[in-house]
């Protein structure tokens, strides 16, 4: 019962460094060598230009297609062009172009000129030729400004450009699992099916109730190693597991048959009808599997809420899978805190995230109906919620951030966040094409989401807090 997340999120860069031919050979390949010390320090691989010539550098766009192909058959998930000196623009235009990947465009700041008022390289100069070209071949870019290699700067941007990177990795590898049709009463989590798959690739795999249903009560019937194996780690995990030895038993083997399915389909996250069928036919809410599932890396969405599980992807995409991303309700007011709002759900919330993991039980909390949902608060901090819905064929990503805060207990899992302005929040989701449950992850990935839709057509940033301006400004 691993996470998978290591894999999921793995990036590889296609290393474009380019020169120009009247500029230093010789300091363009100092640069070079520099920067590319400098990114293999960070957590993704690189596909180098060794192979086309003994510089390791592109000057020529006659090897545009050479080199594109290299990375077209490599599989990069982005590109990454530094200007060694002023560089050849038609070059990285033509490359970004045939790849189709995200293109981050940079250049480390120019030295003193030599003596007599020789420049060496003129990288800042080049750069500004080089993003008028790629926009004319319609590639859209992200930018770093013209900074040190060894600088905050620099590192703040590229480490920001591989979370942009691995949101659109995941949006373009997105196949969402439906678990049977949505609660007849919640008209709030239709979508149009088609329509997502048509204008973002977007696919989507149903599985019924009855098939699961089936898998499920022959696991339990066979009570065979996996299954015990699942049943002890939960005994081991929870010192409150409130759930007798045979619903626990059709939980793991809940637990196990989704875990398959998902694997078995590629999926990168399910919506589950959570009520009423499911409990119909096994006896049990699905809520502390969910959790468990997430906790594993594969995000799950309470009442068959598709957009909810696209949204969960993207935000566990932008933190890179390094914490899980979870399906909350924006349900009441803070009592006391005018800006504060309870982000709750039954008791889907992952158990990694507990704030005071001795407490947490999983419980019936359903006026003694059936088992099993987790009862615990989970921890605050820097917190991103975001939202992709849309209606009439127009699409949008709301996103903003929040930090927990404390308030009153309650059941099922949640945490009280606080917003700065929440009045501003309410009318938002109120006007906006969104309902009442927002991904959710701990950390601050706002920056992530709205450039990675600079790369994603038809989707349109809605950020709330902070501001498009101030996300442009700290991006910079």
């Amino acid at each position: 019962m691993q996470s998978s997340n290591g894999a999921r999120h793995a990036l590889k860069i296609g290393f474009l460094p380019t020169r120009r031919k009247v500029f230093s050979k010789e300091e363009a390949g100092k640069y070079k060598r520099q920067v590319e010390e400098k990114v293999r320090s960070y957590d993704a691989g690189i596909v180098n230009l060794d192979f086309l010539n003994e510089e390791g550098l592109i000057y020529d766009g006659l090897d545009a297609d050479r080199v594109a192909d290299r990375f077209l058959a490599e599989k990069v998930d982005a590109v990454f062009a530094p200007h060694c000196n002023f560089g050849t623009e038609d070059a990285v235009a033509r490359v970004a172009k045939k790849v189709g990947k995200p293109l981050l465009l940079w250049g480390p700041q120019d030295d003193v000129w030599l003596p007599g008022g020789i420049r060496t390289r003129d990288t800042q100069c080049g750069l500004f030729a080089t993003s008028k070209v790629v926009q004319r071949y319609g590639v859209p870019f992200t930018y770093i400004t013209n900074s040190p290699t060894a600088s905050d700067t620099f590192d703040r941007g590229y480490r920001h450009f591989l979370s942009t990177a691995s949101v659109v990795q995941a949006f373009r590898r997105m196949r969402i699992g439906q678990i049977d049709t949505r609660p007849g009463a919640f008209f709030s989590v239709m979508y149009n099916e088609a329509e997502i798959l048509e204008k973002f690739g977007i696919e989507v795999v149903p599985i019924s109730i009855a098939t699961l249903e089936h898998e499920v009560k022959e696991a339990v019937r066979e009570n065979g190693a996996a299954l015990r194996e699942t049943v002890e780690a939960y005994k081991k995990k929870y010192a409150k597991l409130l759930v007798d030895d045979e619903a626990l038993r059709r939980l793991a083997a809940l637990r196990n048959a989704i875990r398959s399915w998902a694997d078995k389909e590629q999926l990168s996250a399910v919506s589950i009808q959570c009520w009423d069928a499911l409990q119909e036919a096994l006896g049990v809410y699905p809520c502390f599997v969910n959790g468990e599932l997430t906790d594993e890396g594969l995000p799950m969405a309470c009442e068959t809420d598709v957009m909810g599980a696209v949204s969960l992807v993207l935000l566990q995409a932008a933190q890179r899978g390094t914490t899980p991303a979870f399906l909350s309700d924006l349900t009441v007011r803070h009592p006391t805190n005018p800006n504060a709002e309870l982000l709750w759900h039954c008791g889907n919330f992952p158990h990694s995230l507990a704030r005071y993991p001795d407490k947490a039980q999983v419980e019936d909390q359903f006026g003694g109906l059936c088992p099993a949902a987790g009862r615990w608060e989970i921890r605050g901090g820097d917190l991103t919620v975001c939202r992709m819905d849309g209606t009439g064929g127009e699409y949008q990503l709301l996103m903003g951030e929040c930090r927990g805060t404390d308030g009153p207990d309650n059941v099922g899992t949640y945490v009280w966040a606080e917003f700065g302005d929440w009045a501003k929040w309410e009318h938002r989701f109120i006007h906006g094409p969104y309902i009442h449950h927002v991904a959710t992850i701990h950390g601050k990935a706002t920056g992530a989401l709205y450039e990675a839709c600079r790369y994603i057509p038809g989707l349109l940033p809605d950020p709330v807090e902070p501001t498009k301006e101030e996300i442009e400004a700290a991006l910079r």
